[in-house]
């Protein structure tokens, strides 16, 4: 894995007016070019532009690498916003430094680390495991990737929900039906431009490396993440399909972890695995596992997290209120928003705006419903929706009666548990148009074509969501709609509940060793842990982990 990537920002001085371009000192750096994104695709106009910004004439630019994209959209018309590596003529750009990763192959006597799930942060941890010379076993509840799909179609088709292969669960976690969105506010998590590197190794879109917000598709992953797991297997790490964790053994001093316990979900045969550390990598809807930990005394945190609803406009829509009237055409992406307010003193925003995408059927089991969203690499599905959300904390959740470690957990499920019993027991979710949310008690007459595949029910959503949440969403979504009018379209369409935006507990860990403070070698991960919001995140501190696991092994010797 390489270093991280450049900043944005040019590292010569700016050019105090566009008419007196300033001559950059150096044969060789970098500029930031802004021209009209039709023009930056089409090389001629793009090179002229280089050459402008640097001060040289189009004569003296020799060699030129983008390295960062970027669009302002704030005025007409969309900009692009490329910075740019450029060398003069008779002067040689340096190599781009990206590698293609090739693991090594483990020794036969390798010491092993267990990875319970194989989802972002476990999938890394693996990577990073080998990388250290460790052998990584990974137990995942659910089924590889491909066949995953199938359970996916049962839940559209039949309404039933698989509690171990769904949306949520199966090779490459939740994140293999969330869009791929590559993208973290965080970047002192870890070594952001190698974690991308090593998407681009197994498969993805070398553009991710210079997008300033990447994303892979929901239609990509499944490959890369097939093309992961076969690496990790030709260098002699394990990988178990459908086994369930269902305890974990300690004993000695500190009762530090001593084995893995975990179940076959078809044959329902127990497997007790001696093992010295355990990267506890189950993502934020594993409650069996919170419940197991909660059960055995070990240290849990109820921890604040958000719900609200899904809303879903036309993409058209959204195109047109973004691009300020002009014609998305062919060098334009789908736009996207991302919206955030105070409302009744909490925080309303938008959450994994999926442009051209649909809404999906996230439940873990049946009795629930839960959406999310994704989007293909084109991202060409007619609607855009996104996440709308009401920051909660356990003032919430106590209210309704709640309390302790899971009490925003149950919390949660109660909510999801009322959605079912309101659109009629299936998978079909409540839905209601905006306007008539914002109206008050007003169930709509009819709804709007939705991009919900199990389909959506005439509800009432103030009936289903506490008067804390519905209040402050319902305040949050007016103010959208006057930042952005194109937002109060009339079939824009809200679909409940979006309820997993991370999880409501947190897995405590020593902020040195990593490890469970109650738990000797047992290291909470990802999002399950609390300790990531994105495949990108969990992909970094599954990396992390796994070197403090390391650490302690070498320690130990």
């Amino acid at each position: 894995m390489s270093t991280q990537g450049r900043s944005s920002k040019s590292k010569f001085k700016r050019r105090k007016e566009a008419s007196k371009p300033q001559r950059i000192l150096s044969p060789i750096g970098e500029v930031e070019v802004r021209l009209p994104v039709e023009a930056a695709h089409q090389s001629e106009s793009f090179r002229t532009a280089v050459a402008a910004a640097a001060g040289w004439t189009p004569e003296e630019l020799g060699d030129y690498r983008v390295i960062r994209k970027n669009l302002d959209a704030r005025h007409r018309p969309v900009q692009a916003m490329w910075l740019t590596q450029i060398a003069q003529v008779g002067h040689v750009l340096p190599k781009d430094n990206f590698v293609a990763l090739k693991l090594p192959v483990l020794d036969a006597d390798a010491p092993e680390i267990v990875i319970i799930g194989a989802g972002p942060a476990g999938l890394f941890a693996a990577i990073e495991a080998i990388q250290s010379g460790f052998r990584p076993v990974i137990i995942e509840r659910g089924a590889p990737v491909r066949q995953r799909r199938r359970d996916l179609v049962k839940i559209t088709r039949d309404h039933r929900v698989d509690p171990h292969s769904n949306y949520c669960f199966g090779e490459g976690g939740a994140g293999t039906y969330s869009d791929g969105k590559l993208y973290t506010r965080s970047h002192k998590r870890g070594d952001i431009r190698g974690a991308l590197e090593c998407l681009v190794s197994f498969g993805a879109d070398p553009n991710i490396l210079v997008e300033s917000h990447p994303h892979i598709g929901t239609n990509k992953l499944p490959g890369i993440i097939e093309s992961m797991r076969e690496s990790i297997i030709a260098s002699g790490g394990v990988v178990h399909f459908g086994c369930l964790l269902v305890d974990i053994q300690t004993e000695g001093p500190g009762g530090a972890v001593s084995a893995a316990i975990w179940k076959e979900v078809h044959s329902q045969e127990q497997v007790t695995y001696p093992c010295q550390s355990v990267i506890l990598a189950t993502g934020h809807s594993a409650r069996d596992v919170f419940h197991f930990l909660h059960g055995k005394g070990w240290k849990l945190e109820a921890k604040p997290f958000a719900i609200g609803v899904r809303i879903e406009h036309p993409q058209s829509v959204i195109d047109q209120a973004q691009y300020h009237g002009e014609p998305r055409g062919d060098w334009l992406p789908p736009a996207s928003y991302k919206l955030v307010c105070q409302a009744g003193g909490r925080g309303v925003h938008s959450f994994c705006m999926c442009p051209g995408g649909i809404i999906a059927p996230c439940a873990t089991q049946d009795g629930e419903v839960v959406t999310n969203g994704w989007s293909p690499s084109k991202r060409n599905n007619p609607f855009a929706n996104s996440g709308m959300v009401v920051q909660i904390d356990e003032s919430i959740w106590e209210a309704e009666g709640f309390s302790g470690p899971l009490g925003g957990l149950e919390f949660q499920q109660m909510i999801e548990k009322r959605c079912w019993e309101a659109a009629g027991k299936t998978q079909r979710a409540p839905a209601q148009r905006l306007h008539d949310f914002l109206e008050g008690d007003k169930e709509s007459k009819d709804l709007p074509t939705c991009s919900y595949l199990p389909g959506i029910v005439s509800v009432n959503l103030r009936s289903l969501l506490p008067e804390s949440i519905a209040e402050p969403l319902a305040e949050g979504l007016a103010t959208f709609g006057k930042k952005m009018p194109a937002f109060m379209h009339a079939d824009a369409v809200l679909v409940a509940p979006e309820s997993r935006t991370s999880s409501p507990i947190r897995i405590p860990r020593d902020n040195d060793s990593l490890q469970h403070p109650d738990v000797p070698g047992l290291f909470p991960c990802g999002e399950g842990g609390g300790y990531a919001g994105g495949i990108l995140s969990a992909a970094l501190d599954g990396t992390k982990v796994v070197q403090a696991s390391v650490r302690r092994f070498q320690d130990r010797s």
